[in-house]
């Protein structure tokens, strides 16, 4: 614990609020809530603690906090702060997919359609569906039995859907706002849950047709019957009611929490979701977090009814949702909230080593390395390294591993711009300066290392741009490959110096994925661009010949051969100007 965190120890509040700690970088990297923050923070830096909260403790160089009036403000505001900040060490629903709803078009002419983006327009959303096939299957169903219009625009002439009676072809006819009311006001009553009714309407219909002898007309109706018996009806029931509600159930274990979430759609449990992550606090105050994230995005829309384990603060969790919040004591409710609870202990169990395997392949080999090579645990790290087939298409590219993990949406590729010719030393120094120029400008996160896919060369040219262009004081190490093209060797210091990895480590392990992951990154952007240069004709690197031009000169001698085979004046026959022509003839026997 350093001077700084001492002091400011000594003047925390003994009031709620919310509390931010940071790296060395000031990159804020956990943010809580403590109803008291005096003791919460203080906790962090006395006792012993577990691993991965070691681990935390061990990174914070600083904090900050904010006081509030009340756990609630504490609880909404730690929910923005997680939002906005983004920290690695926070319960954070990172998974950006959202689920799809079925639309009712508020159109003259209605369609159904399925959605995954919810407007503040006159449409009617249903929705949403966790599984994506069952809204498709709905979908299909609706559309089979409810002549709505298919297409985007209107044609000029009827389309199949209308010979197969599944549209009303509003192109053609004249359709009455009433019968199009009548459809919509069916559909809504469909999908809220009142399918059955629709199916006895339905039933009514085809006896009224068999019996006016119209056998076509209901056979029409049997279908339809038959397919909402086959899409709608094929699962069990969990509830009599048909309230929309999910289900929490959460279990702990060595500093793990699962959660298992229910969706139950018109009485049907229709879909799972499984979320896995380590705690620092009280499970009572994390799982309240979760609660916050997990409706704060827009996939996950709030039910009628939220069904909780017991060991969560009612109170607060009605307050932060807005919805109706429950903790049953008796019957199927409560046996839904054991059922989510005892998957979640059991996923927990499951997956436990499978969690700790990835820990020691990942942020314990980073851990190792640092101790290794005598440096700050290196949690991130970026590789360099350059691709060329004799000086063409010189390219280099930057990977990034964070906590010992592809981290592919900070992967960057790069054009070598100011280099002639197969230098792969000036190359380096071209890339490390265009991006730590960009990390200083943008106030972008520093690496906690850096390594070359190359030897002391491409090492020492690096260093050069760092230190004594851009003044940065940054660890570089050079991969070193076999004559097998393998990993074999880290080198490290100044004067360069080989770090003794056992071959067996996870750490030496975690080397060979950077090395093989920048190596691919780089060799398919340089294949990307030359595949693209192959394809290029002699035409387009001769000035004064655009696309107009290679058009009429194809066309006139309809191919390059036949063009090289030409004299000046044919070519100038072709539309060229004499001075172009020269050149094209030249460029041709060239």
């Amino acid at each position: 614990m350093n001077e700084q965190i001492k002091n400011k120890l000594a003047f925390l509040p003994a009031q709620p609020g919310c509390y931010l700690m940071k790296d060395r970088q000031g990159t804020i990297i956990y943010v809580g809530k403590a109803k008291i923050l005096k003791n919460r923070v203080r906790s962090y830096f006395t006792g012993s603690h577990d691993g991965k909260t070691l681990r935390l403790v061990n990174e914070i160089e600083d904090f900050e906090y904010i006081v509030t009036s009340s756990d609630m403000e504490a609880l909404l505001l730690e929910i923005n702060l997680i939002k906005k900040h983004d920290p690695k060490y926070n319960v954070m629903l990172k998974d950006d997919k959202s689920y799809p709803f079925i639309k009712l078009t508020a159109e003259r002419h209605p369609k159904l359609i399925i959605t995954r983006k919810v407007k503040k327009d006159s449409g009617k959303y249903f929705g949403p569906y966790p599984n994506v096939q069952a809204a498709n299957e709905t979908k299909r169903l609706l559309d089979r039995i409810y002549p709505l219009r298919k297409c985007s625009t209107l044609p000029d002439r009827v389309c199949l859907y209308y010979h197969l009676g599944q549209c009303l072809a509003p192109c053609v006819k004249d359709i009455s706002k009433e019968e199009y009311k009548q459809i919509t006001d069916d559909i809504t009553k469909f999908l809220n849950g009142g399918y059955k009714q629709v199916k006895l309407d339905l039933t009514e219909k085809m006896a009224a047709a068999a019996e006016e002898l119209d056998f076509e007309r209901a056979k029409e109706f049997r279908d339809r019957i038959a397919h909402i018996e086959a899409t709608m009806e094929k699962q069990k029931m969990t509830t009599t009611d048909f309230t929309d509600r999910d289900v929490f159930g959460y279990a702990v274990d060595k500093g793990w929490m699962c959660v298992q979430v229910f969706f139950i759609r018109q009485g049907k449990l229709i879909e799972r979701e499984v979320s896995m992550f380590p705690i620092y606090n009280e499970p009572e105050e994390d799982i309240l977090t979760y609660l916050g994230q997990f409706y704060a995005k827009n996939e996950h829309f709030k039910p009628k009814e939220i069904l909780v384990p017991e060991s969560v603060d009612l109170e607060l969790a009605e307050g932060l949702l807005g919805v109706k919040v429950l903790k049953p004591q008796r019957g199927k409710k409560k046996e839904l909230v054991h059922l989510a609870s005892k998957n979640a202990k059991i996923a927990l169990q499951e997956k436990f080593s499978l969690i700790e395997r990835n820990e020691e392949r990942t942020i314990n080999a980073v851990e190792n390395l640092g101790k290794q090579m005598g440096i700050y645990t290196p949690y991130r790290i970026e590789s360099f390294d350059n691709s060329n087939i004799q000086g063409t298409d010189p390219v280099s590219a930057m990977i990034v591993f964070i906590d010992g993990k592809p981290e592919k949406r900070e992967y960057r590729k790069y054009k070598i711009k100011s280099v002639k010719g197969p230098d792969d030393y000036e190359s380096m120094r071209e890339v490390v300066r265009r991006r730590y120029t960009r990390v200083l400008r943008e106030g972008l996160p520093l690496p906690d290392l850096i390594l070359i896919d190359g030897g002391k060369g491409q090492i020492d040219s690096a260093r050069d741009v760092l230190e004594n262009e851009l003044g940065l004081d940054i660890p570089i190490a050079g991969l070193a490959k076999d004559d097998k093209h393998r990993t074999s060797q880290l080198l490290y210091g100044n004067p360069l110096q080989v770090i003794e990895l056992p071959r067996n480590s996870q750490e030496f392990y975690l080397l060979q994925r950077i090395q093989d992951e920048v190596h691919r990154f780089a060799i398919t952007f340089h294949r990307q661009l030359r595949g693209k240069s192959a394809f290029q004709s002699i035409l387009d690197n001769i000035d004064g010949i655009g696309e107009k031009r290679k058009k009429a000169l194809l066309k006139h001698f309809g191919s390059v051969k036949k063009m090289r085979e030409a004299t000046v004046e044919d070519l100038s026959t072709a539309g060229l100007p004499a001075n172009i022509a020269r050149e094209l003839y030249q460029k041709l026997q060239d």
